[in-house]
């Protein structure tokens, strides 16, 4: 499942990227759009987000929601680019079957477009669940997936 932050706060100024909260939008997204997942009963096994604060705040949303541990955090899915992420999918453990990548675009959106040929723009706090039909997480790449669930906050970007 590839999750994009909800909506940051860019009124202030004086507050690096890395360290944006989310703004209200942001929280009430996050929080519908974990809801969400918990009613159609998606409910990942595992959450892997960026460590910046946009990210962290909506991956802890979704585990308190989901009732799951919280979330593990790798400093290379900031500012990430397709290669990248993929090789961190690479990488997930074979013991879990679906994990939540929480990130930040164009990253996703490259992502989900590469692995699936669809849908190549993620709006914040959109939700992506990708099939992929393989026995490890060394063996994804382009064109292996398909979307099986796509839902994000009806309010804009």
């Amino acid at each position: 499942m590839i999750v994009r932050h909800a909506k940051s706060d860019w009124d202030n100024a004086g507050i690096s990227d890395f360290d944006r909260p989310l703004n209200h939008r942001g929280f009430k997204s996050a929080s519908e759009m974990a809801q969400r997942l918990h009613k159609k009963g998606i409910v990942p096994q595992y959450l892997l987000s960026s460590p910046a604060l946009r990210a962290r705040t909506t991956a802890s949303i979704f585990a308190e929601t989901l009732n799951l541990a919280g979330p593990s955090y790798n400093q290379s899915i900031y500012e990430a680019n397709y290669p990248a992420l993929l090789h961190i999918i690479n990488n997930l453990p074979d013991a879990y079957q679906f994990v939540a990548l929480f990130g930040h675009n164009p990253g996703l959106s490259d992502l989900l477009y590469n692995l699936t040929g669809q849908i190549y723009d993620m709006p914040t706090c959109a939700i992506a669940v990708v099939d992929f039909d393989i026995d490890s997480w060394k063996e994804v790449s382009g064109g292996t997936g398909n979307i099986s669930y796509y839902d994000y906050p009806k309010n804009g970007d």
